[in-house]
């Protein structure tokens, strides 16, 4: 007589955010094969951005639950609800982004989209994993779709330059996290955080195995995060993929990999926090430091914006350092700002590109107060809020991670993160100084074919700029805002972000 097999249970509805992005994805590709025209370029992105609203709503539906999934290899919980609901505005922010510009119709409109929507669902199984294993099944399933996406663009030397840089960089990234996982698992003989967490708080807290893994997944989550000195990838990658992907990358890469090194470092190896929490907080001074540093002498709105984004990870480390509750909120709300902030300046570059042969120089955004006040104004409250000025986002985020960075007796961390905020005012305000004090520059010819022509010797009119890229222009700036004016609602929702780990005081 056979034994009858035990299969493990599901939970389809806790799994169906990542069900929704998964089957978009397919959805997406099969349509996309379709020949119309009308389809290709117009359904197919409406039915990525269904997949990604879906998802979102599945993601409110389970609000609240906090269970295992799939044998405890993913935990669903409002941490990983939260940063999935950020990874889908992303993603639809990037759809919108994408939608007449020439990666995807190079790439293929199924395939360009389907890549999108399998790095967010790998971003999901990224955020949720509680098991070494899933960890590094939900980074391959983020990076290797992003490899492809950068180099979407194949007619254009910089694009493939970008997709093999980030492939090269990001394979060494993930081979070093891979080395450090493997030694984390030697030191505790357990791949799921909850047995590494009882080892190491048991007799092998101070084992060199164990110290080894830290160090090496700490620096392969740093590439992943562009985490100084493991960011030099950055600015070139940023500058070469294509707008639409660097935007997405800006805000959903780093959120992933933040959002993964939070309950790594916070729950797995809690019990080492105190190996763990000093060598942290110096690469957040130094990513601080550098970051703002290298965006001073930019000209490219692109590498100006990519080591911004740099010091950026250098801050919102701060939030991972200090191993609270408190440092989860500020994190996780930082992230949500720092979507709003990013994609309206992209939002505002992508436009600037289709109109000038400038391409994203500084130059491009030049006179832009005078003659496209519809566009200078999201540029200009996004750089102040990346800046930190008072009523904007920013300005709350960073004055919620030096709160954490305080209460967790790192004083000179909160100390750092405002020296680097001054810093910052040199570029930032560089910027804003390019949109309303200077001549707009001549310009007289597309960038490419088929896209919006510029007017010769000035800037266009306000109307040939895409309806769908002012939309997330101003939609973004206008949340940047109101998250300065009215933080109570992102407050509320990143508590309970902040619950969601076990152990946290």
């Amino acid at each position: 007589m056979i034994a009858a097999v035990e299969t493990p249970y599901i939970d389809w509805a806790g799994l169906s955010p990542l069900v929704a992005l998964l089957g978009g994805a397919l959805a997406v590709l099969v349509v996309g094969l379709l020949r119309p025209r009308w389809i290709r370029e117009g359904f197919v992105p409406l039915l990525a951005i269904a997949s990604f609203g879906t998802a979102i709503g599945l993601s409110i539906w389970q609000w609240g639950e906090r269970t295992d999934l799939m044998e405890g290899a993913l935990r669903l919980d409002e941490l990983t609800l939260s940063l999935t609901m950020l990874f889908c505005v992303a993603g639809i922010a990037a759809v919108l982004l994408s939608w007449r510009h020439v990666a995807p119709r190079e790439a293929a409109h199924g395939e360009y989209y389907c890549l999108l929507l399998s790095v967010t669902a790998g971003m999901f199984v990224l955020v949720a994993a509680q098991n070494l294993v899933t960890l590094f099944l939900g980074l391959e399933l983020l990076s290797v779709p992003l490899y492809v996406l950068c180099a979407t663009e194949t007619r254009r030397e910089g694009s493939l330059e970008s997709g093999l840089k980030y492939l090269i960089v990001g394979s060494v990234g993930s081979a070093t996290l891979l080395f450090g996982l493997a030694f984390l698992y030697g030191a505790t003989g357990s791949t799921d955080f909850a047995g590494i967490a009882r080892a190491v708080e048991g007799s092998v807290s101070d084992d060199s195995l164990l110290l080894g893994g830290v160090a090496l997944a700490m620096v392969g989550l740093a590439f992943k995060a562009s985490v100084a000195p493991f960011h030099q990838w950055t600015p070139d990658v940023y500058e070469g993929a294509p707008t639409p992907v660097t935007a997405f990358m800006a805000v959903a890469t780093k959120a992933a990999a933040l959002g993964v090194t939070l309950r790594l470092f916070d729950v797995a190896l809690i019990g080492a926090s105190d190996v763990w929490q000093d060598v942290l907080a110096f690469l957040a001074a130094v990513t601080i430091i550098v970051g703002n540093v290298g965006a001073l002498g930019q000209s490219s709105l692109k590498r100006l914006l990519a080591y911004s984004s740099v010091a950026q990870s250098g801050y919102m480390l701060a939030g991972v350092v200090v191993a609270t509750r408190l440092g989860v909120q500020a994190t996780v709300f930082y992230l949500a700002v720092y979507l709003a902030m990013n994609l309206a300046a992209f939002a505002v570059i992508i436009i600037r590109e289709r109109e000038t042969p400038l391409g994203d120089s500084i130059d491009a955004v030049a006179g832009l107060g005078s003659s496209r006040p519809l566009l200078a104004w999201p540029l200009t409250i996004s750089m102040l809020a990346l800046a930190g000025f008072p009523v904007t986002g920013g300005f709350i985020g960073k004055f919620y991670l030096i709160d954490a960075a305080v209460a967790g007796d790192y004083v000179w961390l909160g100390v750092v993160i405002v020296i680097g905020s001054m810093i910052s005012l040199a570029y930032y305000l560089r910027v804003v100084a390019a949109v309303w004090m200077r001549p707009a520059a001549e310009v007289a010819a597309p960038v490419s074919p088929g896209e919006t022509p510029a007017l010769a010797g000035g800037a266009p009119e306000a109307d040939r700029a895409p309806v769908e890229l002012l939309f997330v222009a101003v939609g973004f700036a206008a949340l940047t805002i109101a998250a300065g004016i009215v933080p109570q609602p992102l407050f509320d929702l990143v508590h309970d972000a902040g619950q969601a780990l076990p152990g946290l005081f």
